[in-house]
């Protein structure tokens, strides 16, 4: 999230597309229900009338998949009708940048943007660069005029995205489309202000990433961005997805989302050069600049003194993928069915269950030698082997489980949505034989490191020289049992050498040898402070020379009435809540709403340890100290984790495109793309096509076999793939087997009735599932044509109940393919066939 939970009070117009929070994240409604009682609109845009929508002041049905061309129509509807905040969009985007005149577009190109390539679908970038000056500075149109400039291409890529084309592309009444557009587009006014609620529903697409794109557009042409109520919120489905991703769960990405390094990156100073953006505009921030800083500083955590400024502090013991690579999780179950793999570890989860096209990733699993499931309980992912139309003596693989502790019996941190790192205290220990997941990783390691030590091996060091100072130790030197504290200690950072700030008179010590790191903007590129996640440093630190747990807090202090609770926990980065807060103050320092006031210049601002006076910011912890924009000398631009310092409406570091395009889903009810020629996103990586591939992987689009849109969903009553809670008999009476939610209309064609077993089809499987016939769907009419959507919950699966009375999961029909950029799995818009069973 930009912003937090409790921030969605301070909204005028909340939109929630892609998501239905009164279901999978109902805490947040509280929130929610907060605004509105205070006047706030509630917009729900969705295939579905969900319980979200029952509360909404305005709902839009929109078929799966088509989030991009109804967005798009309303930044058609914001532009024409100038209802963009003029003075943010000139000062605090990249609108008046100059682009290469040679790029062209969609509209230009039917379907395609400049530079495409079709054998290797990749776009090559070069017409999608900025002019620059002389002195190496972004070329600018203020006047935005230029019909090279960002502000004209965006108002010409989105010209075609008319109220009429839209309708026929989303199934949403034009009425609803102006109604939606009219109360959004009224936050973008300095005094109104609009939020934005999304979680799968966007995500898992082939265009995903754009779908966000599409909206951080809107957000910024309405001036939403750094605002108390605006901001682009994603809401994770598990209170530690957050947590997860900014620790380096992805496989291109290091603690801190610092870059994975390729084979091709041979040394340190190589991989600073090529992932250190750069900037010669004085008044960028360019906080990346800093990656140096923090790449060296986490090859000291895991390193310790084998990382030394001889050796490249230890950059060679870093894996690196090889060129091109890309070990997302399709690709890895690819390799694994292609019997790629040896073994596979499966902690804490279930992909026999969750992962798209489940009935491939079954068949891969038995194409490895050993598989281990880490977990609290047996699932199917461990039992695949026995499952359905699996013969047990053909299975090679030998399957082993640990046993796991539950989150209520190990202590640490967690980091929810909002950024905010709470530490969770154990209420008991771990039950019977089970372990928390740091000491099973703590014997792993050692009895890893042990055979290494005996037996050698073909590059051991990587192993035999990482720190693992996280416990007492035995007389072999086994860490007995890992402390969560030193843990977090070890992610924060120490100083290695006493820093001292020479700049200052008289020089001034920052902080003392082995102490720990105030916060990231004291760490150093030359091996002298260790941290193992930059982000993170400075939430378990000093304080007036104590060592302070500041994720253990839990002051109830605020600012503002804004729900900022600073002393509540600690938020990334540096406890600031709201981030690129720059952007919610005019170029003189001052609120564009005074009333919600996320940070203000103040001439006089008051030390509280000094009783001292001097220029500073009032209110949540700034994006950087510098003074505000208009201060010729050392003001600063708003947007400092990007180079130019500008909000991004033209983003030319995606793969498929700077502008977000509206294409169809891998499987549609569309022979073409009303759009344009190009169908489908035309730089996805395609499992299958004409020239063959795996029959696991085949796709069927616009084939009468399979008519109807399917998307899958959650239940308020389950848990992700139910491992936790289809074991608990009141949890599996309230939601006891697999049900498939269509239209009445829908439901009287076929002559299924509600409560009827049916059979769910695609191109890869099938499920049965309880018919739920219900006018929360509604058919579509879509080019002139009636197109039926349906929906499935998906965390159901054939292992438990026992009886097998709960039927299978609803990813067996969905197919292999991702995003063109992250490759999340497409599992919200396929096609399906539903049949009496």
């Amino acid at each position: 999230m930009t912003n937090h939970w409790v921030d969605v009070k301070n909204a005028d117009v909340i939109l929630v597309m892609g998501a239905n929070p009164a279901e999978n994240h109902p805490i947040s409604m509280k929130w929610i229900m907060r605004a509105r009682e205070k006047g706030a609109k509630l917009i729900v845009v969705d295939p579905r009338f969900t319980r979200t929508a029952t509360r909404a002041d305005i709902y839009a049905p929109l078929r799966s998949g088509t989030d991009i061309a109804f967005l798009g129509g309303m930044i058609k509807y914001i532009l024409d009708n100038n209802l963009y905040f003029k003075e943010y969009v000139a000062h605090y985007t990249n609108a008046s940048f100059l682009v290469n005149p040679d790029f062209k577009g969609p509209g230009e190109l039917n379907g395609l943007f400049s530079g495409y390539d079709e054998k290797t679908r990749k776009y090559d970038k070069k017409t999608w660069s900025i002019q620059m000056d002389e002195k190496g500075l972004p070329k600018k149109d203020p006047a935005l005029k230029d019909p090279n400039c960002v502000f004209q291409l965006l108002k010409k890529h989105y010209s075609r995205y008319t109220l009429d084309k839209v309708s026929s592309i989303t199934g949403t009444p034009k009425e609803k489309l102006v109604e939606v557009y009219k109360t959004y587009a009224s936050t973008g006014k300095p005094n109104r202000v609009g939020t934005e609620l999304y979680a799968m529903g966007w995500t898992q697409h082939t265009v995903g990433t754009q779908n966000i794109r599409t909206m951080a557009i809107i957000q910024l042409l309405l001036g939403n961005i750094g605002m108390a109520g605006g901001g682009v919120n994603a809401m994770r489905g598990e209170s530690n997805v957050q947590g997860s991703t900014d620790y380096g769960l992805l496989f291109h990405i290091l603690p801190g989302y610092l870059p994975v390094p390729s084979a091709s990156v041979a040394d340190l100073k190589t991989y600073i050069e090529k992932f250190t953006p750069k900037t010669k505009d004085p008044k960028s921030v360019n906080w990346w600049g800093n990656r140096g800083k923090y790449i060296t500083s986490y090859l000291k955590a895991i390193y310790g003194n084998h990382a030394t400024k001889e050796n490249g502090f230890a950059y060679e013991y870093l894996p690196k993928l090889d060129e091109g690579m890309n070990a997302s999780w399709l690709s890895l179950f690819d390799q694994m069915y292609k019997g790629k793999f040896e073994g596979f570890f499966a902690w804490g989860q279930n992909p026999a269950c969750s992962g798209s096209n489940a009935g491939k990733v079954r068949k891969a699993m038995a194409n490895v030698k050993w598989m281990v499931n880490v977990n609290l309980f047996d699932n199917e992912t461990a039992s695949f082997w026995k499952g359905p139309g699996i013969n047990p003596k053909e299975i090679q693989t030998e399957v082993f489980m640990l046993p796991c502790a539950s989150s209520v019996e190990k202590e640490g941190s967690i980091s929810n949505s909002s950024r905010l790192a709470q530490w969770r205290y154990k209420a008991i220990g771990p039950v019977g034989q089970s372990k928390t997941d740091s000491d099973i990783m703590n014997e792993l390691y050692f009895r890893v490191k042990k055979l290494y030590q005996k037996q050698g091996g073909k590059f051991p060091e990587p192993i035999l020289k990482l720190t693992w100072n996280y416990g007492d130790k035995d007389a072999s030197g086994k860490v007995k049992e890992v402390d969560t504290h030193k843990v977090a200690k070890e992610i924060n950072g120490y100083y290695l050498e006493e820093l001292v700030d020479k700049k200052a008179t008289p020089p001034k010590v920052l902080g003392k040898k082995g102490g720990l790191c105030t916060n990231f903007v004291t760490l150093q590129a030359d091996g002298t402070t260790s941290c193992g996640n930059w982000l993170y440093s400075g939430s378990y630190t000093m304080k007036d020379d104590k060592v302070v747990n500041m994720m253990a807090r839990r002051g109830k202090k605020d600012i503002g009435g804004l729900g900022m609770y600073p002393e509540w926990a600690w938020c990334w980065p540096l406890n600031r809540r709201i981030i690129y807060n720059r952007a919610s103050v005019d170029l003189d320092g001052k609120p564009w709403d005074p009333k919600r006031a996320v940070i203000k210049w103040n001439p006089n601002k008051l030390d509280p340890k000094t009783k001292k006076t001097a220029p500073g910011w009032d209110g949540d912890v700034p994006d950087g100290p510098a003074p505000p924009y208009s201060n010729e000398k050392a003001g600063k631009y708003p947007f400092i984790m990007r180079a130019d310092g500008m909000g991004a409406l033209f983003g030319p570091g995606l793969a498929d495109g700077p502008f977000p395009e509206h294409y169809e889903a891998l499987e549609c009810p569309l022979q073409a793309n009303l759009l344009s020629k190009q169908r489908i996103n035309p730089a996805i990586k395609l499992f299958f096509d004409q020239k063959g591939g795996l029959k696991e992987d085949v796709f069927l689009s616009c084939d009468m076999r399979f008519p109807y849109v399917a998307t899958t969903y959650r239940v308020s009553e389950h848990w992700q793939t139910g491992v936790l809670t289809r074991h608990l008999p009141w949890q599996a009476e309230l939601q006891p087997q697999q049900f498939v939610e269509m239209s009445e209309e829908l439901a009287k064609e076929k002559a299924i009735r509600n409560g009827d077993k049916v059979t769910v089809k695609s191109a890869r499987g099938e499920v049965w599932a309880i018919a739920m016939v219900t006018n929360r769907f509604k058919p579509f009419k879509i080019a002139n044509s009636t197109v039926h959507q349906v929906g499935l919950p998906y965390h159901f699966g054939w292992q438990f109940p026992e009886d097998g009375s709960g039927g299978d999961s609803a990813n067996l029909l969905t197919p292999t393919i991702g995003d063109a950029n992250t490759m999340i799995p497409e599992t919200k818009a396929f096609m399906v066939n539903v049949e009496k069973a």
